[in-house]
């Protein structure tokens, strides 16, 4: 367990120049004061702690020797960018950390000139550092560039493609791999595995700065003899090692591996590389959740655990009994169930196995379900490998995730008719990781797409059915539905087929029409609820956006002068656009208001703030529909 120590220090650091003009010497009491403050802080305001804890040293490593932020740190994902926020003036705000108005989860450029890019989806680092490389070189600016990128977020093809290209362009990049073994749960594949395999000897290293400095003094390293001299450097490498090295095999010189946590070595290596020309890539190991004994011993748990008593690392959890299922565990049990019965099935997930609850089908089932790294992409087009040759893939996605594999859906599922269902998880406003992270442009982005069916359920029992009318259909199948608990708790009901394409009145009344798609519907609800006796209200659960229920919207269309759609997504291009353009396309002349997420980037919150935020609660969607009867 953490210690408590003297904050004497960490108090002082209002900007990263203040860490530099500290002695070498007091920066191992900055790196115990700022592993505690986290503890301290997100014990009560809960937030992402593992990956945050595993990188101190190499926060203070960084801009002790760096001078940020003229210099450039660019952080792949920002679960591991806490203390990076602390020591750069956001020390007193972090007590706000994914609050509603308060300071971002994430590196945001908005936030702080600090934060050199966005950092919410993983992998995008090398190449966006490659850029601000090349840009400085054009500019001919003495500027530094570093991309901090984790061995979960190297196993992402966007890294690969930054990697081939940072050495064929003029630049200063410095990759830094924090190599901890995990992203959320465990890492997999190939890279994994060399990264625990790779070896480099100290000696080898000490060896290769002698001999680079000695030829930088005969000048035998300019810009046109360094691809010969590297080549030479990964030619003894080789001997020494008795293997070859990947990174170098992309031109790139490569450090390590070294501990990431002794903190006088860090900056001694980064002193010493950090003026050489060329892409480089120091390899760092560290371990997540260092400091703190439970989250050592349970990376994947304390990624993101909530509130916790930081004294004994018990985790604070509700005691509420009988309450519904989340989401994700519906779906979960649900898979499990449907491979019981067809062995075709198969499970698919890029790296989120816990998050989605595909662990269940992966403990029932391993050899049927499989994790493929951060890839979302390639887990879209392995699926529709598998589809290809008869198997039926339930391919879960974060919706917004599966904006990267958008031309996979299209290209590699979608144009062949392939049957296989893609799940998103996380539709829709998902709370306190912000505007990297709402799932809210599934409906619009895949709704022009031809031969996919998309849905969204009404609760738990609807995401059963719909899972099993996809499995039992022929064609690509999308099923949406949001973070967080469903409405009932006897959730598992009897599968039945729910007729594509057809919706259902879940309310009469004459005066005017809700439809609604997906959970948000119980919410609206809710609203009609609220509005009582001032306003007959019919409510229609629409359940598919595409087909649409024509039959249902023509029925609408002759009985109502005005009807409201709800949706939990952009209000560009979802439910509301495909009804108005079906009317428009059917010559009724009723007035439509939409009810969504505005034109907008929403920033992190609870739920229900963003959603009264949206106007998409009870009592907005309540006002706006009585709002209507006096238009």
């Amino acid at each position: 367990m953490a210690e408590q120590q003297n904050t004497n220090i960490l108090h002082t650091i209002d900007t990263p120049q203040d860490l530099r003009n500290l002695p070498v010497d007091q920066l191992t009491q900055v790196c115990g004061e700022l592993r505690q403050f986290i503890i301290d802080v997100l014990s009560e305001n809960p937030g992402h702690l593992g990956a945050s804890l595993g990188t101190v040293e190499l926060t203070v490593a960084l801009h002790k020797v760096f001078n940020t932020p003229y210099d450039r740190i660019v952080w792949d994902v920002g679960h591991q960018a806490y203390g990076h926020k602390i020591l750069t003036g956001r020390r007193d705000k972090f007590h706000t950390l994914r609050k509603f108005g308060g300071i971002g989860g994430f590196p945001k450029p908005e936030e702080s000139a600090y934060d050199s890019f966005i950092a919410g989806h993983a992998s995008n680092s090398i190449s966006a550092a490659l850029g601000m490389s090349v840009a400085s070189s054009i500019k001919k600016e003495d500027r530094q560039v570093v991309a901090v990128i984790g061995d979960g977020a190297m196993t992402g093809g966007l890294a690969f493609e930054g990697l081939n290209n940072a050495a064929i362009n003029p630049n200063n990049l410095l990759i830094i791999l924090n190599d901890n073994n995990m992203a959320i749960d465990n890492n997999v594949g190939a890279m994994s595995q060399y990264l625990v395999d790779i070896t480099t000897s100290q000696t080898y290293n000490r060896m290769r700065y002698d001999i680079y400095r000695g030829l930088r003094k005969m000048k035998l390293i300019t810009d046109n003899r360094r691809g010969n001299i590297l080549r030479f450097n990964n030619s003894l490498k080789a001997l020494l090692t008795q293997q070859h090295n990947l990174f170098e095999g992309f031109s790139i010189r490569y450090f390590g591996p070294v501990d990431g946590h002794d903190l006088n070595y860090l900056i001694k290596v980064m002193n010493d590389i950090k003026h050489m020309e060329g892409p480089k890539l120091l390899h760092i190991k560290t371990q997540k959740g260092k400091g703190f004994k439970p989250a050592e011993e349970s990376a994947t748990e304390w990624h993101a655990p909530g509130k916790f008593d930081k004294t004994t690392g018990k985790r604070i959890c509700s005691n509420e009994l009988n309450q519904p299922q989340l989401y994700q565990d519906v779906f979960g049990h649900t898979l499990v169930e449907l491979a019981g019965e067809d062995d075709r099935i198969v499970g698919i997930t890029p790296a989120m196995p816990t998050g989605s609850s595909m662990i269940y089908m992966m403990r029932e089932f391993p050899k049927r379900a499989f994790d493929v790294g951060i890839a979302e992409g390639h887990s879209v087009t392995f699926s529709a490998g598998l589809a290809k040759e008869g198997l039926i893939p339930f391919c879960n996605v974060y919706s917004s995730f599966m904006q990267r594999a958008y031309d996979n859906v299209i290209h590699d599922v979608a144009l062949q008719n392939l049957h296989m269902i893609i799940c998103l998880d996380r539709s829709g406003l998902v709370g306190e990781d912000g505007a990297t992270h709402h799932g809210v442009f599934d409906l619009a982005y895949f709704r022009p797409i031809p031969n996919i069916t998309i849905a969204s359920p009404l609760n738990e029992w609807d995401l059963r059915n719909l899972m099993y009318t996809a499995y039992k259909g022929d064609s690509p199948f999308v099923i949406r539905y949001p973070r967080g608990k469903g409405e009932k708790t006897d959730w598992r009901n009897p599968f039945e087929i729910l007729p594509v394409g057809k919706g259902r009145k879940l309310r009469d009344g004459k005066d005017i029409a809700v439809l609604s798609i997906g959970p948000i519907g119980n919410t609206v609800v809710q609203a009609i609820d609220k509005i009582g006796e001032a306003l007959s209200v019919a409510h229609y659960d629409m359940i598919y956006l595409k087909p649409l229920d024509e039959e249902l919207l023509h029925e609408i269309g002759q009985q109502f002068k005005c009807i409201v759609t709800v949706e939990n997504g952009v209000v560009a291009g979802g439910l509301g656009s495909a009804v108005l353009e079906f009317m428009a396309d059917n010559g009724y002349t009723l007035r439509v208001k939409r009810i969504g997420v505005p034109d907008a980037f929403i920033e992190h919150g609870s739920v229900s703030e963003l959603m009264n935020l949206c106007g998409m609660d009870a009592q907005s969607i309540a006002q706006t529909i009585l709002e209507q009867k006096y238009i």
